[in-house]
């Protein structure tokens, strides 16, 4: 860190995303990736776009923006496009979370990050022992809400219900509902948004729709959020998603039902990864996300994972209280989670009885 950095930032602690290490071929299930490739047609429609890069993509992005709303039963302006959702986050906490903001203590780490960022009183609202959000903690709070749902990394969700008692309690501040995962059966809260002005639901292509790395994010809102983050966006950068990953976001909205076949696919494996954990004995929470969360009695998280990782397996561990005897496991392919089950096995073979603690 230089000398030149300004002071409210020297002591930022900046989100650290899933390692990425080149040194061997891993199996890959730490950063909650789709094993499925894009959608067909989304690689001939960027290799189209990439003979014009010479030219500035649509700033207003009006023809993704359309597809969008098509989507999700709503207009253009009720819907938000930016450089992966990650960026929707920093503009939400920007614009509506001063001068304080509400969020689970075990959630998605970039909130916290956020709110330090734009000088924001971060107020972590605690889980239950049994790591569920309890919705009657954000009743009539005064500030800023935000809720991932599934929340992560522990893939448990609030109904539409839950989060609907919520948005009227708190007429007076934005509510944020973070549906990254929603695709892989959780409920979505985007029909709320004609009932309520202060929601604003922010979802991705890179989960659901196999687009990672094409960094692509929508929200959908009441059309005054909307504008309202849009200000903020041509305050910034108006050219934040290029031409091929516009191109790409169309071609997959074209081809939704594949990825929604996807997403089934993967909620199966789930569905087996679980059943599957528990026979080796792991805790597992419940999951409506594309990764589960789960500890053993045996053995903990840190030396889960640094085994599994020395074996050719990543996954996902947080050395934090409370949470540091689990593991976030990402759903791959079956063949993915065939080697994560030998390579458990081949462990805990060997620890269970030692209780490596």
């Amino acid at each position: 860190m230089s000398r030149y950095l300004i002071d409210r930032y020297q002591a930022l602690e900046a989100y650290t995303p899933g390692e990425q290490p080149r040194d061997m071929q891993y199996v890959k299930l730490n950063t909650n990736e789709s094993p499925y490739p894009p959608a067909p047609g989304v690689t001939e429609a960027v290799l189209a776009e990439a003979g014009r890069l010479q030219l500035y993509s649509d700033p207003v992005c009006a023809d993704l923006r359309d597809a969008l709303a098509a989507r999700y039963s709503v207009t253009r302006q009720n819907v938000f496009v930016s450089n992966g959702s990650d960026d929707i986050l920093n503009f939400a906490f920007m614009a509506f979370g001063s001068p304080r903001a509400y969020f689970p203590d075990i959630s998605y780490g970039f909130y916290p990050v956020y709110a330090d960022l734009h000088g924001i009183a971060a107020h972590p609202v605690p889980l239950r022992s049994d790591f569920s959000i309890d919705p009657t903690d954000y009743t009539s709070l005064d500030g800023f809400i935000a809720i991932a749902n599934p929340n992560a990394p522990t893939g448990m969700t609030l109904s539409r219900a839950q989060i609907e008692d919520i948005l009227q309690t708190n007429p007076d501040h934005v509510v944020l509902i973070d549906e990254a995962y929603v695709d892989f059966g959780a409920e979505s809260c985007v029909p709320l948004t004609a009932k309520y002005d202060n929601l604003l639901v922010v979802q991705t292509f890179s989960k659901s729709r196999s687009m990672a790395g094409a960094r692509l994010g929508f929200a959908i809102a009441n059309d005054g959020l909307i504008a309202d983050l849009e200000k903020i966006k041509f305050s910034t950068n108006p050219y934040s998603i290029n031409r091929m990953t516009l191109a790409a976001g169309l071609a997959t909205l074209k081809a939704d039902d594949a990825c929604m076949a996807n997403c089934q696919r993967v909620i199966d494996t789930r569905e087996a990864t679980i059943s599957r954990l528990r026979q080796m004995r792991f805790e597992v929470l419940p999951s409506k996300a594309n990764f589960v969360f789960a500890r053993h009695p045996h053995a903990n998280g840190g030396f889960l994972y640094r085994q599994l990782k020395a074996r050719g397996v990543l996954v996902r561990h947080f050395d934090t209280p409370r949470i540091r005897d689990f593991l976030r496991i990402t759903i791959g392919a079956p063949e993915q989670m065939e080697v994560l089950f030998e390579k458990l096995e081949e462990i805990l073979d060997g620890t269970v009885a030692a209780d490596k603690y």
